[in-house]
């Protein structure tokens, strides 16, 4: 372990973000330096409050299987580079994740039954900034080729992590992406604010010089068809998220200035990295409403006041959670609390437990206003709240209320891969789809889940993958495969 005494005589501590009137200004890290940087002064003392807990529940908490205590101890050690192998050792993007995680890790720790937990996040993004910064981290290209190609449909994280994986066992892996840049809701869901491209695109370049190619503006399915795809590969892996976002078909619904949030937030993204966008949906000057309470509404909500917004207003339909741990969700769960991002620090209002009945629009056809009205969950059941209808005013409307599944149309319907009965690609457990030699990752399998979880099913997929083609693997698989596939 690390300080024996170190949860007893330290509280927790966090670095501070830059202050609201400086950073609303700007697309930078909300964080003065970056975050691992800011963190750095404190982070010592924070991995020494790591305990001797006897069972680490921290690793249950993460679908990575991160070897927490470890890294904790090194880096009160202040071996930063042994940290450094550890944190890779189950985690291909801790950049990534130390910075867009909700930490789960962390509501599992030992000792948050009855103190505030480890900084295990925070420990995680200053480990590899650090790395980063030294040099430490390198290119590692493979000894040796093992004659087998695959294809990477996706360059979100779940396709990031496989590809690197299967790259460094030898295999000759292409990754297809129809964006003009590889990353995929990393590049353009997740504002530079949160996370700064540069973290991307050191690592892009890492995997390129490992000898993973890319292949962008290139959507498969279209140009590029499916049988194409299986004759030129030994196998292929579905990595193409659940982009098909969930809508809201009340009446007004076709009126203008009503967007899904995945319209609006890569156009932010893009200007905010200097490219021109023609007919860009902004914020400027209007009174925005959010409608949906999740991380992506938060994203929307910081893009919104850095463009100058009027106004803006989140709506949740569910009630404001608890400030504290729920009975019904104890340690070492995952709690549903009341939680305040950075965004949430600088402007907007939430609202919660309501629901929009509809949208009222002006002479020109665009949206004015919503018709909200109160509701309770009775029995299972959403009810209204009899004489609680009002008005609020929205010129702008942004619908970030989750996605439904992968797209059937194109790639998905040309593979004849079976869906489960949520909508998304069907596979085994070792992410075989009905398809044989065709594999599922992440959220097109899953459904919309944690940037955590997309990187770990990479991972495991990969190892399905390498033992698929090889009839044997040594990748490591935090979610081990009970039933594997025929070898080809």
């Amino acid at each position: 372990m690390a300080d024996p005494k170190g949860f007893l005589k330290d509280g927790r501590e966090v670095a501070e973000r830059r202050p609201v009137e400086e950073r609303v200004h700007d697309w930078n890290e909300v964080y003065p330096g970056g975050m691992g940087r800011a963190l750095l002064p404190i982070i010592t003392k924070q991995a020494g409050r790591c305990m001797d807990c006897g069972i680490p529940f921290c690793h249950q908490g993460c679908p990575l299987g991160n070897i927490i205590p470890e890294w904790n101890d090194l880096v009160w050690r202040d071996d930063w580079d042994g940290a450094m192998d550890r944190l890779h050792a189950t985690n291909n993007f801790p950049e990534f994740t130390g910075r867009l995680c909700p930490a789960p890790c962390e509501t599992a720790c030992v000792l948050g039954i009855n103190q505030d937990p480890v900084t295990i996040k925070n420990v995680e993004v200053s480990i590899i900034d650090k790395a980063w910064d030294s040099g430490y981290v390198r290119p590692q290209p493979p000894e040796w080729l093992s004659g087998r190609t695959v294809a990477v449909i996706g360059s979100g994280p779940a396709g990031l992590a496989a590809a690197q994986q299967l790259t460094r066992a030898g295999h000759t892996v292409a990754v297809y992406e129809r964006a003009d840049k590889v990353g995929g809701l990393l590049r353009y869901g997740i504002p530079e604010f949160k996370m700064e491209k540069k973290h991307l695109d050191r690592r892009i370049e890492q995997m390129r010089r490992e000898g993973t190619v890319f292949r962008v503006g290139i959507e498969v399915g279209a140009e590029f068809g499916a049988s194409a795809l299986k004759d030129r590969y030994d196998a292929v892996v579905l990595a193409t998220g659940s982009t098909v976002a969930r809508d809201l078909p009340v009446p007004g619904r076709e009126l203008g200035g009503i967007h899904q949030a995945m319209e609006f937030l890569p156009q932010a993204n893009r200007v905010a990295l200097g490219e021109q966008v023609d007919d860009q949906i902004v914020a400027t000057g209007k009174h925005v409403v959010i409608i949906g309470g999740g991380d992506t509404g938060a994203d929307c909500l910081g893009t919104s006041t850095r463009q100058g917004a009027a106004s803006i207003t989140q709506l949740e339909i569910l009630p404001e959670p608890p400030t504290e741990r729920p009975a019904g969700q104890p340690w070492p769960t995952y709690p549903m609390t009341f939680r305040v991002s950075s965004a949430h620090e600088e402007a907007g209002d939430r609202v919660y437990a309501v629901s929009t009945k509809e949208f009222r629009g002006d002479e020109d056809g665009n949206v004015r206003s919503l018709l909200l009205v109160d509701v309770v969950f009775e029995g299972g059941k959403l009810t209204e709240i009899e004489g609680t209808e009002r008005e609020i005013p929205a010129e702008l409307v942004l619908l970030a209320m989750g996605f439904v599944g992968p797209e059937r149309v194109g790639l998905v319907e040309q593979l004849g891969v079976d869906l489960d009965e949520r909508g998304n690609v069907a596979r085994d457990s070792a992410y075989m789809t009905s398809v044989s030699g065709v594999f599922a990752a992440g959220d097109a399998g899953r459904g919309q889940s944690l940037i955590v979880w997309a990187i770990a099913e990479g991972r495991a997929a990969a190892s399905a993958v390498d033992q698929y083609l090889t009839g044997s693997t040594t990748l490591p698989s935090p979610i081990p495969p009970t039933e594997r596939p025929l070898v080809v």
